[in-house]
């Protein structure tokens, strides 16, 4: 178990409408600098059926912002720093928040999807009473929810559909 401070900035744009907040970047994504980079993670398979776009589009980190950034969406993370082993969100223990605010101060967040259970309950417990934004608990993208297929997830995660309108 090792301490690990969040050094990905947050994605967002002043017209962000939905910010999407996971636990904490993986090994993988803290190596590549940018969002869901394990290439398992399931997180822009889903997006790409949910608006319908290719996933082949989104090969490199500035096609996924450019997605990003034209449907609205903002990303960042739920946990500034931990004690964590690996990628292991079961793990996390000591949990310090993100500036959540930050982002929903700049932007007109509608909506805050919450990509997982650990994600969730540490916004819950650490965040939500801080932020007058709406909240929905989303199933995770992670390769280690093993038990919802990429279908089930792009069924659950439609609802963010929903808040962009």
């Amino acid at each position: 178990m090792s301490k690990v401070f969040h050094t990905i900035p947050p994605f967002f744009h002043a017209d962000s409408r939905i910010l999407i907040l996971g636990s904490l970047p993986s090994v993988a994504s803290r190596r590549e600098n940018f969002y869901y980079a394990h290439p398992q993670n399931r997180f822009w398979a889903v997006l790409s059926a949910l608006f319908g776009s290719p996933p082949s589009k989104l090969c490199d980190v500035p096609s996924k912002k450019a997605f990003l950034a034209s449907h609205g969406i903002a990303l960042w993370d739920v946990i500034y720093s931990c004690d964590i082993s690996a990628s292991s969100d079961s793990s996390i223990k000591d949990a310090v928040p993100n500036d959540i605010p930050s982002i929903t101060s700049k932007a007109p967040i509608s909506i805050i999807a919450i990509n997982g259970g650990k994600a969730t309950s540490l916004y819950k417990k650490l965040i939500a009473q801080n932020v007058p934004v709406p909240y929905i608990a989303l199933p995770s993208t992670s390769p280690a929810n093993a038990r919802f297929s990429t279908a089930d997830l792009v069924a659950s995660w439609s609802e963010i559909l929903y808040h962009l309108t």
